[in-house]
């Protein structure tokens, strides 16, 4: 089974995290961390950094890895890395996504997670939202 190695952003302000929904592909209309694929020579920080920029018009500064998810999908697998991020300019421009929320840690499961995703919600609840 092919392997997709992507990065994803949780991206924290005023004690909130940013989510977005999907607006395309085989999962549009889901909700995920903000991210994307790793290109060929980058590090996962450089890929975060560049992928923010071009689908939310943000730069970030990339924090502490979170977790790794490890996802299989029917047609393949899945290699996530999830960083906390914070914004360092930008006013979160939304260029690909069908809509955002900031959630609190009363609203997390508000929205309906893609898969992969689902892991993190718990994960970011139990370490950084109080």
């Amino acid at each position: 089974m092919k392997t997709v190695k992507v990065v994803a952003a949780i991206i924290v302000h005023e004690n909130r995290i940013f989510a977005t929904q999907r607006g395309y592909g085989e999962f549009k209309d889901g909700w995920e961390f903000p991210g994307g694929k790793i290109e060929s020579g980058e590090t996962p920080q450089e890929a975060l950094k560049r992928e923010i920029k071009e689908e939310l018009d943000t730069e970030i500064e990339v924090g502490e890895l979170l977790d790794t998810v490890e996802y299989d999908y029917p047609t393949f697998h899945l290699s996530m890395d999830c960083f906390f991020c914070s914004i360092k300019s930008g006013e979160l421009v939304l260029k690909e996504h069908e809509s955002a929320r900031w959630l609190t840690s009363d609203t997390l499961d508000s929205v309906e997670w893609l898969p992969a995703d689902k892991g993190l919600v718990e994960k970011i609840r139990l370490r950084w939202i109080k």
